[in-house]
């Protein structure tokens, strides 16, 4: 019954498309118009122009960001009910003064290309904005503190992570990327100083909404936010350390950056107000260099976390078996015999295939004990084997921290010694594991031993924001554009959002 084709959508279904429920916002929205019933609209509507020699009708497909609101609280209809029945509330006096949280999670894609139909595959990329609704609290009259009647309980999904645009862009190709986003930003900046009157169980309620741009990678945090790529001597999105000073002082560090100091130092970085040499006015600035476009939640991607630190701990592995600590620059010849020596170790021993790129599923069995054990019978020194043991254990009792949707809850004893943890493996890196973190350190590996504390005590949670079930939609995306969408690129995107 699901995989119908798209003209036979029937009724039913149609209730399940954003455009389908009344609704109103107190103030009307600023620069949205004003009529409800909104479907599939062009992503670069309010864009004349067309972009290069791309008809701009089959670049992107996007829901109006309020509309597709409406309709994922419509979805949680029972559940909204269910809330307020078990905390005791008495649903006609809970009309007003109902929180909404919403994550957003925006990725970009590599090819995408069709794979079938002759010739060269042409080289496409595509990229993937939506948002998941994390939780909804009301504060009831007379009430200090607000009661939350409904958790996401799986933040992570594909299923809980709603799809608003889709675009065939390059993430790299900023300027397409924010004549695209632009006016979703603009809803976005509009729906927070409003509030939505919507019919829920019977009776109209009236929802704030608050917004947080967590399910971002890096990269993607990077280009928002107008800061130089990953590769610069700037090395975090949260702090002003560079690479030098984050290998040097390892721990102690704090969450300093925000979308409005973005903004001012963009402004700095433009004017010059103090007439400064291009390198004095990039310290000043700290490395923000573009117009910070879209407002991210200062935080740290839980997914990438992962697959950073997994590489990291691959290199050292090599480092290890090559006994590098030893020598001074060996050659590249070397350096691959120890790599196909690993590789040949984990596929024999663990069953592990070597990936091109690291991936989630290869970091989570590369990151374990057994396979540090079977690491550990390439490494000739006994000392340096206890150290490697010793690395992985810390990492192991750090790991769920970042990971776990609600550590307080799921790994309190981890949490309270995250701090002891991370320091004693900042001094293991910095004494035994020298060779490889003198004067640098991998971007992730600093968040990981720096920050981790800090945002879980500001957000309860790291894992439960991560950008996994944006993710995880990907796949889908990959699977509907190949076998539910009409073969025309027109058509596709709108296909592929239903």
């Amino acid at each position: 019954q699901i995989f119908q084709p798209l003209h036979t959508l029937r009724s039913a279904e149609k209730e399940l498309l954003p455009g389908f429920h009344q609704f109103e916002w107190q103030p009307a929205l600023k620069n949205v118009s004003s009529s409800w019933d909104v479907g599939i609209l062009d992503g670069l509507s309010g864009w004349t122009a067309s972009v290069d020699d791309v008809s701009a009708d089959t670049i992107s497909r996007r829901f109006r960001y309020d509309v597709a609101l409406v309709s994922a609280l419509k979805d949680l209809e029972d559940d909204i009910m269910e809330g307020l029945k078990e905390r005791g509330l008495d649903d006609s006096t809970c009309t007003s003064g109902f929180t909404v949280v919403i994550k957003e999670s925006c990725d970009g894609m590599g090819d995408v290309s069709e794979k079938h139909g002759g010739g060269p595959a042409v080289p496409e990329k595509a990229v993937r904005f939506s948002f998941t609704v994390m939780s909804i609290s009301i504060q009831a009259e007379g009430v200090e503190e607000a009661v939350t009647i409904f958790r996401e309980p799986k933040p992570n999904s594909e299923l809980s992570c709603r799809p608003m645009c889709l675009m065939f862009v390059d993430e790299s190709d900023h300027e397409m990327l924010t004549a695209i986003l632009g006016p979703v930003i603009a809803e976005r900046k509009a729906m927070t100083n409003s509030r939505l009157i919507l019919s829920i169980g019977g009776l109209f309620r009236s929802f704030r909404f608050y917004f947080r741009g967590t399910g971002y990678d890096e990269k993607m945090v990077r280009e928002m936010e107008g800061l130089e790529a990953s590769g610069s001597t700037y090395i975090c999105t949260l702090c002003d350390s560079t690479r030098a000073e984050a290998s040097q002082n390892m721990v102690l560090h704090t969450v300093t950056r925000s979308h409005d100091e973005n903004l001012e130092r963009y402004e700095i970085w433009r004017t010059n107000p103090f007439s400064e040499s291009a390198e004095e006015l990039r310290d000043r600035v700290k490395g923000v260099s573009a117009k910070p476009f879209m407002e991210t939640h200062p935080t740290l991607d839980a997914l990438h976390c992962d697959i950073g630190n997994a590489t990291e701990f691959y290199k050292i592995f090599q480092d290890e078996i090559g006994e590098v600590y030893l020598k001074r620059n060996p050659p590249r010849e070397e350096r691959r015999r120890w790599r196909s020596a690993l590789d040949k170790q984990l596929r024999t021993k663990l069953n592990l295939k070597p990936v091109m790129r690291m991936n989630g599923n290869y970091a989570r069995r590369l990151m374990t004990r057994d396979s540090v054990e079977v690491v550990c019978e390439l490494v000739p020194s006994e000392e340096r084997r206890e150290a490697l043991k010793e690395l992985m254990e810390l990492y192991l009792q750090m790991k769920p921290v970042w990971r776990s949707s609600c550590p307080a809850q799921e790994c309190p004893d981890q949490l309270c010694r995250y701090s002891y943890n991370s320091q004693r493996f900042a001094d293991l890196l910095s004494t035994t594991f020298k060779y490889r973190y003198d004067g640098k350190i991998s971007n992730y590996l600093h968040k990981t031993l720096a920050h981790v504390p800090e945002i879980v005590e500001r957000d309860g949670s790291i894992g439960a924001w991560a950008s996994e079930g944006n993710e995880s939609g990907n796949k889908l995306f990959r699977r509907f554009r190949k076998m539910n969408a009409r073969q025309s690129k027109t058509f596709e995107l709108e296909d592929i959002l239903k």
